[in-house]
Formats: structure tokens, sequence, C-alpha cells
């Protein structure tokens, strides 16, 4: 997306790049590793800037299907295939 297709609401005077540092924090927003304050920062810019809001929900989707799929443990027969993989590349390191 270009700075042209950044579309704010009405009388929203935030930039392009004040928009960058909101799309940085939206990390921490997301991990609740900001302040109440902060929160509520992100949270009124969310409100009003619909690009952000885009960017934010793709991260939370993507945050969510990687949380999932790291719960999800591997078949017996790739975690063994994996585990005797392990065994031969330590056999190779020794033996080197």
């Amino acid at each position: 997306m270009t700075s042209d297709q950044h579309q704010h609401t009405a009388g929203d005077s935030v930039t392009p790049a004040e928009c960058a540092d909101f799309l940085e924090q939206i990390v921490y927003f997301l991990d609740n590793e900001l302040d109440e304050a902060d929160c509520a920062v992100v949270r009124a810019h969310l409100d009003t800037c619909n690009p952000c809001l885009e960017r934010y929900d793709l991260q939370r989707t993507v945050k969510a299907i990687v949380a999932r799929s790291c719960s999800e443990s591997a078949p017996t027969e790739l975690r063994a295939k994996i585990m005797m993989r392990l065994q031969q590349v330590r056999v190779e390191i020794r033996e080197s």
C-alpha cells in the first residue's frame, strides 16, 4: 500500500509516517506489552485508520494461526525420522 492509498477518517491529522510508528506498536499491543495509556492511543488510532486496522487484523490472525500450529504435535513417524536424522548428524559431527 502506498501512502496515497493510506486513508484516514475525515479530520484525522495522522500522517503515514506516524502510522508506521503505530504498526510497530501493534505487535506489542497484541502481546499485551503496552501500558494502558499506550493501549488507548493505539486503539484510538485503529478506530480512525482502516489500513492500520487491516494490518492489525492480519497480524492478529497470523498470531492465532501460529499459536494453534505450535500446539499440535508432529506425527509419531515424522518425529522418529527427525530423531534418527539428528542422531546421524551427531555421529557425523563427532567423526569430523
